[in-house]
């Protein structure tokens, strides 16, 4: 075996072949050093390529445009204005919480919003998206409102638009559109209960009125008999008997005809005491109907915004991305690190020891 060659390392190898002591700065600084220049090249290219491709005509800068508002939390119109204030729950003026900030996110991020935000806006067109010839275009369309939109839920429970566009007027207007929709949507979501709310009212305060009715029949048949007020009739008719009776005797025939009239009347008195207690019954439940009517017509044509808003979304001034001294950093750390390993991965397989063969 030759054994009168042995490997000598490089003094500034990283890795050396016959290791006998541990790593050390000074191994390290050696190491950077050697090879400062390819490490300078290397970064400086990045660096260049950096600067390149961040240019606007390779990539295009896009502008973020946001709209901020608190959700409200009032539900329903009538019930935030029409209400009694000593016994009104909720205040009309008041910001919504965690949950309304929550339902307004699922609101803004709903497929009926987002469709009609894409139909408003064109957006196919603004992204270059042809469905014609585009192989899935909705799921192209979907990535890019996923990449430009963001709608998030900031520690105060306010609610952030975010809109990211090549055009910044474009932004801004995407932004204040989507709040312009979720009043819309919002308010088409409730109307969905509210609508056949009014509809079970206007029907139960139909067939009340029928029934009120149907009373009031009933009594006009009793005032044709001559019934129109059962206890001032009766006290009456008692006092003319005793009258008659007491002056003419109790053969008289006007005293039967006043004690026929007393028959008649008691015989259809309790029909009419019981119907007129149950009219005053049924107009009072009539009442209450008028009013529940009068608040679910409310909730459904007049129109209160869901939303308070903080900031409304401008044309913005400056560019929100590339930013190009990000992303030279970026490059440069990047390839810094990427080439050191590739440079010690060289100095390793350069310095392996090779098996020495015996001559025989």
């Amino acid at each position: 075996m030759s054994a009168n060659n042995p490997i000598t390392p490089h003094n500034y190898d990283l890795i050396p072949a016959t290791s006998v002591k541990p790593l050390t700065l000074v191994d390290v600084v050696n190491f950077f050093w050697k090879w400062r220049k390819v490490l300078m090249i290397a970064c400086g290219i990045a660096a260049v390529m950096a600067i390149v491709i961040t240019m606007p005509f390779i990539t295009k800068p896009k502008y973020k445009a946001t709209h901020i508002f608190y959700p409200s939390k009032n539900n329903s119109i009538s019930d935030a204005l029409l209400t009694d204030a000593k016994v009104r729950q909720k205040d009309p003026l008041e910001f919504g919480e965690e949950e309304e900030a929550e339902k307004a996110i699922q609101i803004l991020l709903s497929g009926d919003l987002m469709g009609r935000l894409v139909r408003n806006f064109n957006l196919y067109k603004h992204y270059n998206i042809n469905p014609q010839t585009e192989k899935y275009p909705q799921t192209a369309l979907e990535y890019k409102l996923k990449e430009n939109i963001s709608v998030t839920r900031t520690r105060y429970l306010s609610v952030t638009i975010e809109v990211l566009d090549e055009n910044p007027q474009m932004a801004a207007d995407i932004a204040n559109g989507m709040a312009i929709l979720y009043d819309s949507v919002k308010t088409e979501i409730q109307n969905q209960l509210a609508v056949p709310a009014l509809q079970i009212v206007e029907r139960a305060l139909k067939a009340k009125r029928d029934k009120i009715q149907s009373i009031k029949d009933e009594m006009r048949s009793l005032g044709e008999k001559g019934i129109t007020n059962y206890e001032e009739q009766s006290r009456a008719l008692a006092e003319e008997i005793y009258k008659v009776q007491a002056v003419q005797g109790a053969k008289s025939s006007k005293l039967k005809d006043l004690i026929d009239q007393q028959k008649t009347l008691v015989s259809n008195g309790g029909d009419f005491v019981a119907l007129n207690e149950l009219i005053k019954l049924e107009e009072e439940k009539e009442s209450d109907l008028i009013a529940q009517y009068e608040r679910r017509m409310v909730d459904v044509n007049e129109r209160l915004s869901h939303k308070m808003t903080v900031q409304a979304a401008v044309k913005p001034e400056i560019k929100f991305w590339p930013k190009r001294t990000l992303v030279l950093l970026l490059s440069v750390i990047a390839t810094f690190f990427a080439t050191s390993i590739i440079l010690v991965i060289y100095e390793i397989y350069k310095n392996k020891p090779t098996t020495p063969v015996d001559v025989a």
